[in-house]
Formats: C-alpha cells, structure tokens, sequence
C-alpha cells in the first residue's frame, strides 16, 4: 500500500509526502479493547491488524492507502478487538536516556533548560547513589558540571520534582516525541 496525497509544492518543487506528514508520521497508536493507550506500531502493521479483524480504526488520517483492488483511510489510531494483560511491571522497562528526558519533559531539572541534556544521578554512585527511577533525571551538560560529584545540599542544586517511576505511558512519548493531535485524547496529561 502507498499513500497518496493532493500535491503540494513549496516555490517551484514539489513537497515531498514523507516531509509534510513529519518524521513522526508512520507511527499509530495502539488502544487496549479497554481504549487504554499500550504501544505504538507502524501504519503497515496498524493496517494489517485492521484488515484481520483484530483491530478497528479509531482516528483516521487524512489521506487514504491504496492498494491494488482496495482503498483505506490511513491509520492514525486503532483498537485492539479483544483485552490484551498487560503486566502490572511494564513500567519498569530498561531506564534509558530518552525515557528519562520524556518523564521529565525534556528539561533540565534543575534550572529548566531544554537544550545539551544529559543524565544526572541525584545522589551520586560514589556516594551510595543507585541507577533506578528514583536516583536519576534530566540535567543540562552546565548543570551536571557544576554539581559534580556532591550530594544536593551539598551543591545547593534540588530537583524541580522528585524522580519517580514513570506510568507504562511515557513510553509511548519515548518512541514518538512529537505526539500527534489525534493521540492527545487518549493519553494522560501527566507522565
């Protein structure tokens, strides 16, 4: 299947449909029977799963997919047919830079900002400090430095907010940053 789309030009070429619909763009939104937000899957395997019966579409793009003998509307969001279990620990899925930028809003948290991020870990490991959700957030390259190798008091740097572990959701900001209007509705405003 290949989108098509109405063409569009930017001066005198023409804008290419992998650059107006973003980088983002061929990422869709799995829901639970329960419309619980779990993953997200690419457009192929969304429409696979629309065509098989196992998932109904919820939100529809604007532009079709076209096949030899069908036509379909592009997947922006589907439901799963039946409950899938997801275990109650999913949310404490590897700790990874990304997801740690995405809990804490891709800011630093300590002054705020959201460029040259890196990971801090609150209590440092020379000083008993571990590597889990709670002991480590976002902080800007100039931030981490000037705290070194001291506890917060120490350095006079505290968090904005305490580190936590993240709902199973932020995972969804971690493998698409740029959330899609149409998604907005069905994930949690606060990670």
């Amino acid at each position: 299947m290949d989108a098509t789309v109405p063409p569009a030009t930017v001066g005198s070429a023409p804008l290419t449909e992998h650059r107006r619909r973003g980088r983002d763009s061929g990422r869709v939104l799995v829901l639970n029977a329960t419309y619980e937000p779990i993953n997200v899957c690419s457009v192929r395997r969304a429409v696979v799963l629309v065509l098989k019966a196992k998932a109904e579409l919820v939100e529809r793009g604007l532009w079709e997919l076209h096949s030899e003998r069908s036509t379909m509307s592009r997947p922006v969001v589907i439901r799963l047919m039946s409950y899938v279990h997801i275990p109650r620990d999913a949310h404490r899925r590897k700790i990874t830079r990304r997801a740690v930028f995405a809990r804490d809003g891709w800011a630093c948290q300590y002054c705020g900002s959201r460029s040259n991020l890196t990971v801090d870990h609150v209590i440092p490991r020379s000083k008993g400090g571990g590597s889990n959700w709670d002991n480590i957030v976002a902080s800007c390259a100039p931030c981490n430095r000037r705290k070194g190798d001291r506890l917060p008091r120490q350095a006079g740097m505290h968090p904005r907010r305490a580190p936590h572990t993240p709902r199973a959701e932020i995972f969804i900001h971690v493998a698409s940053p740029t959330i899609p209007a149409a998604w907005r509705q069905y994930l949690p405003t606060a990670a």
